[in-house]
């Protein structure tokens, strides 16, 4: 039994170690520009491996010193952590799953739809109440005055690989024709009613084009980019942990077993 308890403790000591991970990515976001203005995913994804960590060690306590009602309590609420855990990695790849950046010939960035992208993530987004929140939180980081810092010459900005944030907020599309002075500073557009977008650009370094619909859209291509990555760390840990959980039930059970059998032979004897 002592054997099957220290077996039980090891088992419930990886699950502690795999709660890391989560934590891990729900801080990684959280330190992301544009995750930390939107809000969305790093919290519940903190919480989450917060609660594994808190199961996890409860299994481990009940398993070192064979406290039964904390094993049957982290068999339990470990089972509920991995359902919870599987339908945020679903729930993530499903709103993901669409949007993706467009050419623009004789540009080695992207541009961005707002169309493209699901209406969940859409929705996040679209509300002026939400977006004056946003807007404000993205304008007072340094992403568009280091593009003025990068790039002198209107061919070297023309190749550059900005990001998405970048390409949508910084600048405004490509469509709309207008001649460049620097990244941030664009001035007469050919075809000014080419999109709203085009009307909406402001060389007002406080403004660009915040209030822009490439904004909003190179805003969602970051952040599917970014919880992509974090999906993948996700997953992997839930399968893990799945593994684990099920070794775990396992030693739980043989346990069990070997405390009957002792239990039936000291009565036979």
């Amino acid at each position: 039994m002592a054997l099957s308890n220290n077996v039980i403790g090891a088992i419930n000591f990886v699950a502690v170690l795999l709660s890391i991970p989560v934590i891990g990515v729900g801080i990684w976001l959280s330190t992301e520009a544009d995750n930390a203005c939107v809000k969305i995913l790093q919290w519940p994804v903190i919480i989450l491996g917060v609660l594994i960590l808190v199961v996890a060690l409860a299994g481990f306590i009940g398993g070192i010193w064979r406290i039964q009602w904390l094993l049957i309590f982290y068999l339990v609420a470990m089972l509920v952590m991995i359902v919870l855990l599987g339908c945020l990695v679903v729930s993530v790849y499903m709103v993901t799953v669409r949007g993706h950046g467009h050419p623009e010939p004789s540009r080695a960035y992207l541009e961005y739809d707002l169309n493209d992208y699901s209406g969940w993530m859409r929705r996040r987004v679209k509300s002026s109440f939400k977006w004056d929140k946003i807007r404000s939180c993205l304008s007072s980081t340094s992403m568009c005055a280091e593009l003025n810092q990068s790039y002198r010459m209107a061919q070297d900005f023309f190749d550059a690989r900005i990001s998405p944030l970048q390409s949508g907020c910084c600048k405004p599309p490509t469509e709309c024709g207008y001649t460049f002075i620097n990244p941030t500073y664009w001035i007469s557009p050919i075809n000014n009613a080419a999109d709203m977008d085009c009307l909406n650009w402001s060389n007002d370094q406080n403004q660009l084009c915040y209030n822009c619909n490439s904004c909003k859209a190179g805003l969602l291509a970051n952040l599917k980019k970014e919880w992509r990555r974090a999906d993948v760390v996700l997953l992997i840990t839930l399968v893990a942990l799945i593994c684990v959980y099920l070794i775990g039930c396992c030693a739980f059970r043989n346990a069990k077993t070997e405390d009957l059998f002792r239990r039936y032979k000291q009565g036979y004897t």
